[in-house]
Parts: structure tokens; C-alpha cells; sequence
């Protein structure tokens, strides 16, 4: 992701799984819509714990991070 981007990703994320900590559906939720606000659409989020995955997604416009050790966020854009 372009640096600004990846930033304001990572602090959305971190932001969202705090004030969401028991509910990963409203965590990747607010995500997205301020992603989508923010960019553009059409951004798409997981969150949780022991998933796999596989997308396509536009290039540089995805970000994969783990969220106090087990949870895991990936954010992506698709055209």
C-alpha cells in the first residue's frame, strides 16, 4: 500500500479491533467503510483468528498485519 494508506490502515485497525474486541464482524465493518470513504472503493476485510485466504486484489493496494499476536486483519482493493 502507498505509505499513507498502509498509516491510516494501520491505525483504523488498530482503532477498530479495541473498540470491537469481542466482535471481529463490527471491527472489519468500520474498516471498511472508512476505507472505502477514505479511497475509494471497493475495499474488502477480514479479521479474526486462524483463517486462510486467498484474493485478487489491485496491485499495491493490500496490507496483512496481526493485531495483538493471534488477530489477524487483511485488508485488500478490488477494481
Amino acid at each position: 500500500m502507498p505509505e499513507e494508506m498502509r498509516l491510516e490502515a494501520t491505525e483504523l485497525s488498530v482503532t477498530a479491533c479495541e473498540k470491537f474486541a469481542s466482535n471481529n464482524e463490527h471491527a472489519a465493518k468500520m474498516i471498511k467503510e472508512t476505507m472505502d470513504k477514505k479511497f475509494g472503493p471497493s475495499f474488502h476485510v477480514v479479521v479474526g483468528e486462524g483463517y486462510g485466504f486467498e484474493v485478487s486484489y489491485e496491485v499495491k493496494n493490500i496490507l496483512y498485519m496481526f493485531f495483538g499476536g493471534n488477530q489477524a486483519i487483511c485488508i485488500w482493493k478490488c477494481s
